[in-house]
């Protein structure tokens, strides 16, 4: 079976130095080193963004697609072979923004794949603009004077729309991320982890040090990840005041939700009994068809 040097290409990564991507990036190769999948086994699918660039480091079979639409490719992948572990990585700037609408109706499908979204809060690649979960308040290129709107709020949204499997992590707890990814991969449906992954170039309000004042582990308040309600008003707490103290608030990661025996979007098709690659190899006689077209 692979190691995880063995997901790893020749290109350097090109992601500022100390950058959360690489935190995101170190615990994916452990857990898919630590699950002992090879690399057959996985697909990998990138959106648009600074952890787009991922696609030119990381040593997977899948694509780079288009921006914010990450999700319908992966569930093209998921779809036409259910053998395979389809992995995506997309950003708040593009899976929230754009994507969102992706977002939510793969959450309802429940289509089985995990999402890994590198969550900065801010458009890092074009050069610091406000993005979908920039904290309100906040003053960035675009927003001078402040953001106006409220975030995003993800976590809340995909327990709302139906995903069965929603937590949160963060790059600068490599150990615990890993983990949630290797629980997020052994789930049968759709596995959102959505990780808070500092911006040190253009976030200077949500940096590693502010995070780490405020994250507790949701597993070390004994907390039920059964409970669907509790999991959705536990999102409402997750953003904040800029200006709250490590006392005034505290940021939950860890597994907001997990819901177990629900079909998913694939057990609903009888036509895929076996993928549709291996149905492809059968012999077909065209003769017919290519009657009427002549």
């Amino acid at each position: 079976m692979p190691v995880k040097k063995d997901f790893e290409t020749p290109n350097r990564p090109t992601w500022c130095p100390g950058c959360g991507n690489f935190g995101i990036w170190e615990a994916t190769k452990r857990a898919y080193e630590e699950l002992g999948l090879s690399h057959e086994e996985l697909a990998m699918v990138w959106g648009i963004g600074c952890h787009g660039n991922g696609a030119d480091f990381t040593r997977a079979q899948g694509l780079h697609a288009l921006h914010g639409r990450a999700l319908p490719t992966a569930t093209g992948l998921a779809l036409s072979n259910p053998e395979l572990r389809v992995v995506v990585h997309m950003g708040d700037g593009d899976g929230y923004g754009i994507g969102l609408g992706h977002f939510a109706h793969s959450c309802r499908r429940n289509v089985a794949m995990t999402v890994i979204a590198h969550n900065n809060q801010i458009y890092g690649l074009t050069t610091g603009q406000a993005s979908p979960t920039s904290e309100q308040g906040m003053r960035t290129g675009s927003t001078p004077n402040g953001v106006l709107e409220e975030p995003v709020n993800t976590v809340g949204l995909a327990v709302a729309e139906g995903a069965t499997f929603v937590a949160r992590g963060f790059a600068g707890d490599i150990p615990h991320l890993t983990g949630l990814i290797k629980q997020a991969m052994a789930h049968d449906g759709f596995a959102l982890v959505d990780v808070f992954q500092p911006c040190v170039t253009f976030n200077k309000l949500n940096t590693f040090a502010w995070f780490r004042e405020r994250v507790y582990k949701l597993e070390d308040a004994g907390w039920d990840p059964s409970d669907k309600v509790k999991a959705f008003e536990l999102s409402l707490t997750t953003y904040h005041e800029m200006a709250c103290t490590p006392d005034e608030c505290k940021v939950p990661i860890g597994l907001l939700y997990r819901e177990e025996g629900t079909p998913t979007y694939q057990a609903g098709l009888p036509q895929l009994d076996r993928p549709l690659w291996k149905r492809a190899l059968e012999p077909r006689d065209i003769a017919a068809a290519l009657k009427l077209v002549g």
